[in-house]
């Protein structure tokens, strides 16, 4: 099946929050849960804009949590392919806090993986990703690394076999 090539803009989803008492921990900040289950729904968008069809989530690559997002905040995660394989996608998530003067300041970040299906539940292809910028170009070079050690990690790709993964840590002799 041939699959035209799309960029990662054309994935570009973009959503925002207002940080709700019902949102937040007894510290007064958003609990970690919430803002995951956001991470998730927005890569869910993205997933769906590249390959046009029912993505689920296969895993979580990386979370962080680096700085506490206050009861009352204003949080916008920005979401795009990073990169497409066969029939899945990785999906990097941004997310910013907005302060009532307009500046904005990133604060976390996710990794997801999508799988894409078919009515019947089924893994389909998705198209290639065509990176633009320095930035996607770097996130893109850096999925197929991830994806290969999560694959090591899980037993299902020998540590001989992750070429990407090698040429960070075994000198190249010519």
């Amino acid at each position: 099946m041939t699959q035209i090539s799309k960029s990662p803009r054309e994935s570009l989803t973009i959503q925002t929050h207002l940080v709700m008492p019902n949102d937040a921990n007894q510290l007064g900040n958003l609990f970690g849960g919430q803002l995951m289950a956001w991470m998730d729904e927005v890569a869910s968008i993205t997933a769906f804009r590249h390959c046009g069809n029912v993505a689920v989530t296969a895993s979580i690559n990386n979370v962080s949590f680096t700085q506490p997002i206050p009861l009352g905040s204003y949080v916008i995660l920005e979401s795009k392919v990073s990169r497409s394989f066969k029939t899945s996608m990785e999906i990097y998530v941004d997310v910013y806090l907005e302060t009532r003067n307009g500046k904005r300041s990133k604060c976390n970040e996710a990794i997801f993986l999508f799988v894409a299906l078919d009515d019947e539940g089924n893994k389909i292809e998705v198209p290639e990703l065509t990176p633009e910028t320095d930035e996607e170009i770097r996130r893109f070079e850096g999925a197929l690394r991830r994806k290969q050690l999560s694959l090591i990690l899980s037993g299902r790709l020998k540590p001989d076999d992750a070429l990407e993964l090698k040429k960070l840590f075994v000198p190249i002799t010519l």
